[in-house]
């Protein structure tokens, strides 16, 4: 099913939630709607569901209008951040709950039940209660719920916030392999880049109640639209004219700032032509990599990450003397680094 937003604008008092958002979402699509908080991700991800009214525009879910449709003809399969299961029921009665309000026969109860708890891998847990489970197989019980009642779409906000890294990163996993047996047109908000990179077809970057940019997640990350998106996709040093590393480009407009990637430092033990000599003022061990700060001549202190490979091979120290090359910069001129999306807001933007 497809999920179009046209022109959604959407006011709490005097702030400006969302500012006239344009979206369309193809099916089977899923989509994170990836921001800081208050960018408007949850506040656009409520209105698609029907829990909250835009001021203006419209809401169209395989080209009928939903947007002042009671939520309970939406047909939508919504997942909270914190379960909202019913503690008084099992595991099976939760996950029948829609269906019983539908008044479904018991026996094709009983199977679809049988089904979702074989899907989300929890075969043996039908009798038990919510308290006698797990974060995330909770999480994946609130997800059978909303997958029960074989819905158009499936909304998520924030679906593994609450859990811990380890399972964030199981069931992010899991639910990316879920999406490619169901093929469910799916929205879900994260304000972590890395879920977001992980399991999302497309990733609508928000910014201020408006949409910076829309793309595959390589998209994003390689082509960033402007500053905003460059730093909040990844870690990224941001340089001015006064640099060692933005002199040695020989770019002359001071009004530019020049943004480079961690891992788009290369690292030498000597120096050739071009490259910009630094010290290694912290080493920082993160296990499948190693996070250098490196002061430049001016006092200034960049980032850079290697592998475990490359650090093992340079032989770094504290204090040692490196010389470095950029592999690969962007430039933002000053009306970039001012940039808001008003050049995104007009148009219909198809995801």
């Amino acid at each position: 099913m497809s999920i179009t937003v046209s022109q959604v604008s959407k006011k709490f008092g005097n702030f400006q939630a969302l500012d006239n958002i344009n979206l369309d979402v193809k099916p089977g699509t899923l989509v994170a709607l990836l921001g800081p908080s208050g960018s408007g991700k949850s506040t656009l991800l409520r209105t698609v569901a029907g829990l909250e009214t835009p001021d203006q525009g419209k809401i169209k879910i395989n080209g009928r209008d939903t947007t002042n449709l009671d939520i309970r003809k939406r047909n939508i399969g919504f997942v909270f951040q914190h379960y909202a299961l019913f503690k008084h029921l099992t595991v099976r009665r939760n996950i029948s709950f829609g269906l019983d309000i539908r008044k479904k026969s018991p026996q094709a109860i009983k199977q679809r039940v049988n089904e979702l708890l074989e899907l989300i891998q929890l075969q043996g847990f039908g009798d038990r209660y919510p308290s006698q489970l797990s974060g995330g197989q909770r999480q994946r019980v609130a997800l059978a719920r909303a997958l029960a009642v074989q819905p158009e779409v499936l909304l998520l906000d924030e679906p593994f916030g609450a859990l811990d890294a380890k399972v964030r990163q199981e069931l992010r996993d899991w639910l990316r392999r879920l999406h490619d047996e169901v093929h469910l047109t799916s929205i879900f908000v994260t304000h972590d880049r890395e879920e977001a990179m992980a399991v999302a077809d497309k990733i609508v970057v928000m910014n201020q109640g408006r949409i910076e940019q829309i793309g595959t997640p390589a998209e994003v990350y390689d082509n960033p639209a402007n500053p905003f998106v460059m730093s909040f996709v990844g870690e990224v040093n941001i340089l001015d004219h006064t640099s060692p590393l933005f002199k040695r480009t020989n770019r002359a407009n001071s009004a530019s700032r020049l943004f480079v990637r961690p891992h788009d430092l290369e690292i030498f033990e000597t120096p050739q032509k071009h490259h910009v000599a630094a010290k290694v003022q912290r080493i920082v061990h993160l296990g499948w990599e190693i996070q250098l700060e490196l002061a430049l001549g001016d006092r200034s202190v960049v980032s850079a990450h290697l592998n475990r490979e490359e650090f093992s091979r340079l032989e770094l120290e504290l204090g040692q003397q490196v010389y470095l090359e950029p592999r690969q910069v962007k430039y933002f001129e000053q009306d970039q680094l001012n940039y808001h999306a008003s050049s995104t807001s007009n148009q219909q933007i198809a995801v």
